[in-house]
Order: structure tokens, then C-alpha cells, then sequence
């Protein structure tokens, strides 16, 4: 798949985000603004209350507590509803990224596997000028043998273009994806690292790890039905 082809699906996949994002971003704000007039309510409640309490009767103490007991359990109702908001954002955002890095890997793999297909093409053709060169230099004895030698402006172009492979194919996915990592973002395989490249999931539901990196249980491609990590195939020849 072509570069363009990646990066336009990957806009299309987070076109609706940002209106997602403010919509949560909203209600979040909304719930803010319900916990501040209930600890307003609080406040004034519990006011009320410490200037009443030796003229009210046992059953309107009560009755005045269980209002303030009812309001605090209603500013941390609109706290909870804020944690999942806060969650939701989160896992949309981790979503988007785990796309972009299993994209990037592909594109990776795609871009090797085309300057594979580019050196063997360049050999064959290095090979078959090899063989026209010498076959040319026993038709003409007379000719100078230092012409012969020089590259052709095609053939430096195609060096230029192995240089510039070698330096992509040198490049490891760490590198594409050296930045900074928020301390919050969870960690995953045997090496405890966060998301990155193609990752594998454990089919045993009570793996504690999960989500393993290709390149940490030795894979290069998906392997065909299910797979076990190395630490739940132990465990599963041990019983």
C-alpha cells in the first residue's frame, strides 16, 4: 500500500475525534459546574446546621444530616461520571494510537520489502552490464580500458538510491518512535514497554501480560490460530 493510501485512511479513521473529544470535554466541564453549586449547597447546609443545632429537634437533625449526606454522595456521583469521561477520552486517543503505530509498521514492512525486490533487480542488471562490458572489451583491443571502467550517470543514480535504501532499512521503529511517554500510559510485554510496532495478543484469558511486541517473542509475521506466550506455555506443560 502506497504512503498516501496509509496516511488517508489513518485521517479518515480520526475525521470524527475531535468532535468526540469536545463532546466529553463538555459534559466534563457540565459536571464541574454541578459539583461546585452542590459543595456550595454543602456549605451552606452544613452553616445552617452548625448555627441550629441546639434549637432543632432529634428528628430535624436527622433530617438536615441526611440532606448533606445526600448531597455529598451526589458530587461524588458527578466525580465518578467525570473518571469515566476522563477513561473514554483516554482509550479513544490510545485507540487512534495504536492504529498509527500498526500502520507505521506496516508501511515499514511494505518500504522493505520493495527495496528488497530493488537490489535483486539492480544485481541482475549490474550482472548483465558486467557480462556486455567484457564481451565489448575482446571485440575492440584498442580501446581504453579507464573509459570502460567509469559508471554510467544511470548506474550512479542507482548507487545513490542503494545508499539512500541502506539508511531507511537502518532505521528501527524505535527510532521512528522516540518521543516522549506519558508516565499514565500503560505498559505491555515481557519487555514492560508501552505499544509500539505490531503487536500479538495471548489467547489465554487469564494472561496477566496480554499484548507482546513481534520482535520480544521472536515473530515476524501472525502466526495462524491461536498463540500462547512463552510464560503461559511453561505454565501449561507444568500441568
Amino acid at each position: 500500500m502506497a504512503k498516501g493510501m496509509y496516511l488517508e485512511h489513518y485521517l479518515d479513521s480520526i475525521e470524527g475525534l475531535p468532535c468526540e473529544l469536545q463532546r466529553n470535554f463538555s459534559l466534563m466541564e457540565d459536571l464541574d459546574n454541578r459539583t461546585e453549586e452542590k459543595k456550595a449547597e454543602i456549605s451552606e447546609l452544613a452553616s445552617e446546621y452548625i448555627a441550629q443545632v441546639r434549637n432543632l429537634a432529634s428528628e430535624d437533625r436527622v433530617q438536615h444530616l441526611k440532606k448533606i449526606e445526600n448531597a455529598y454522595n451526589k458530587c461524588k456521583e458527578y466525580s465518578d461520571d467525570k473518571v469515566q469521561l476522563a477513561m473514554q477520552i483516554y482509550e479513544m486517543v490510545d485507540k487512534h494510537i495504536r492504529r498509527l503505530d500498526a500502520d507505521l509498521a506496516r508501511f515499514e514492512n511494505d518500504l522493505q520489502e520493495k527495496l528488497d525486490l530493488g537490489d535483486l533487480d539492480s544485481s541482475d542488471e549490474k550482472q548483465s552490464r558486467k557480462d556486455k562490458n567484457i564481451k565489448d572489451k575482446k571485440g575492440s583491443h584498442g580501446r581504453d580500458k579507464k573509459g570502460s571502467d567509469q559508471d554510467s550517470p544511470k548506474q550512479k543514480k542507482q548507487k545513490a538510491g542503494a545508499n539512500i535504501s541502506e539508511s531507511l532499512l537502518a532505521m528501527h521503529p524505535s527510532d521512528v518512535l522516540d518521543m516522549p511517554v506519558d508516565p499514565n500510559e500503560p505498559t505491555y510485554c515481557l519487555c514492560s514497554q508501552v505499544s509500539y510496532g505490531e503487536m500479538i495478543g495471548c489467547d489465554n484469558s487469564d494472561c496477566p501480560i496480554e499484548w507482546f511486541h513481534f520482535a520480544c517473542v521472536g515473530l515476524a509475521t501472525k502466526p495462524k490460530g491461536k498463540w500462547y506466550c512463552p510464560r503461559c506455555t511453561q505454565e501449561m506443560r507444568k500441568k
